[in-house]
């Protein structure tokens, strides 16, 4: 049984029963079948299905967004802007996929050369809850518009989005079969990954259930790409316009209730300005309205599950013992739903849970150095490489520093954030491969090198025995 709860109450919302194993093998077949006729498709034809995509998702977005902040309890205001981020990333691929997958030509030695993108298959996306719709979407257009099948095992806590999806997609006119949603647990997903249907895996996670998948799909000896945890770090070096730095920092730290794998985590201010920092960074924290997810005027919402609340609030609790201050916030709001409070903690070392652990909610580590070199170092002090954002008023010295941060993107006096023009992903224990971009469309591609020689061999030329 799959339980859709409301994080507001913990009242349960809906219940759905796990597919059998007879629907798991028609949608396996029938994405089969599909893509089989999807690939042969021109790319001019396949991307109107993303036009279409965009056009429901905002006729729906009301609907949608609603569903997101009934299911995982995110605010009304930051669901809508899920969905429309969805829509514009539609059709940014719409529009772009039709270059990123032209063949290129290479000048070699051959009468001609070329690398081809060629679709790879059916894809099974494994996607988390914090962003329901973006995390499919995401993934999903580029996957289409690349000739593509798709299979969703979305996660268990937000099976109306999950389900909604699908009906979004046969809305757009998808043809039958090509994406799927399948309700069922992760003890089914080793056996999805196996099967000889599936030709690669996504997952967006958990580092720990990336490792799992990952092993999953190296035995089967099939592509992946893992968008995995962050613990991000948010540098203001001495020379940052403060105000404006503790400003971003808050919707760095806590937008989606800081329950995103790229939500900057580790505050990493230099001595001299740190107390300006913390003093502004507080008044923003306590400046923001927890309540109720529906209305507009909140700013944060309760967290998704009451087992991540639990979770965060040890690692807090852990961090305090250890010696971090408390300036802000720390507890679990009392009553029904999974609230808890927004939360800063100063002087936070190396040595704390709070810096060494992905926190995965409203909770802001602050971290005090002498200069940009020891920010440069903490930064990388971390088993993660999501993201990390970098605040400073020289900008060739941010360049600089950015080649020597150790994450797959660096924000330069901005906060990181996932751009369909950009490429996204990380390295270390934040994964591999890249989504979104041209990189991101090519990851689940057969790139394919085209070598043609002349049509006959060119005669010999004439020596003197064979002109006798």
């Amino acid at each position: 049984m799959i339980l859709s709860v409301d994080p507001t109450s913990g009242a349960e919302l809906a219940r759905y029963d796990e597919h059998s194993g007879e629907a798991v093998e028609a949608a396996l077949a029938a994405a089969a079948d599909a893509q089989a006729k999807w690939r042969s498709v021109p790319i001019a034809e396949r991307v109107q299905l993303l036009t279409r995509m965009a056009k429901a998702l905002r006729a729906g977005s009301d609907r949608h967004s609603a569903m997101i902040t009934a299911e995982m309890g995110k605010p009304i205001a930051e669901a809508e802007a899920e969905v429309e981020k969805c829509a514009a990333t539609c059709e940014f691929y719409a529009e772009a996929a039709p270059r990123f997958l032209a063949d290129e030509r290479v000048e070699t030695n051959a009468a001609e050369s070329l690398i081809l993108y060629d679709p790879i298959g059916v894809v099974l996306a494994i996607m988390p809850w914090n962003y329901p719709f973006w995390q499919v979407i995401r993934f999903l257009a580029p996957a289409l518009a690349a000739g593509n099948g798709a299979i969703l095992k979305h996660a268990n806590n937000v099976p109306q989005c999950a389900l909604a999806i699908e009906a979004l997609m046969r809305e757009a006119g998808c043809p039958k079969g090509l994406f799927a949603t399948l309700l069922v647990g992760s003890d089914k997903v080793a056996g999805l990954i196996a099967d000889d249907r599936i030709a690669a895996v996504t997952l967006t996670g958990s580092t720990e259930v990336g490792a799992i998948v990952a092993a999953q799909a190296g035995k089967a000896l099939k592509k992946q790409v893992l968008e995995l945890g962050g613990s991000d770090p948010f540098i203001v070096l001495a020379d940052a316009d403060i105000e404006q730095a503790a400003r971003v920092a808050v919707k760095a730290r806590f937008t989606n209730a800081g329950q995103s794998c790229v939500n900057a985590k580790r505050f990493i201010v230099e001595d001299s300005v740190a107390d300006r920092f913390v003093e502004a960074f507080v008044t923003n924290v306590e400046a923001l309205k927890l309540g109720d997810p529906t209305r507009r005027d909140t700013d944060i919402g309760p967290m998704a599950r009451g087992n991540l609340r639990d979770a965060l609030h040890a690692q807090v609790e852990r961090t305090l013992s250890a010696g971090g201050t408390l300036k802000t916030g720390g507890r679990k709001v009392e009553g029904p739903g999974y609230w808890y409070e927004p939360t800063v903690i100063d002087n936070v070392t190396p040595d704390q849970a709070a810096f060494c652990e992905e926190t995965f909610g409203p909770v802001a580590a602050i971290v005090r150095v002498r200069d940009a070199e020891e920010a440069t170092r903490l930064a990388n002090q971390t088993e993660f490489g999501l993201g990390a954002a970098l605040w400073t008023a020289d900008i060739e010295k941010a360049r600089g520093f950015a080649r020597r941060i150790e994450a797959g993107a660096v924000f330069v006096n901005g906060m990181t954030a996932s751009d369909p023009r950009l490429p996204f992903g990380g390295i270390k224990r934040s994964g591999y491969g890249r989504e979104l971009g041209a990189h991101g469309i090519r990851e689940f591609t057969n790139i394919k090198t085209l070598w043609i020689g002349p049509a006959k061999p060119a005669a010999p030329a004439p020596t003197e025995r064979t002109t006798r």
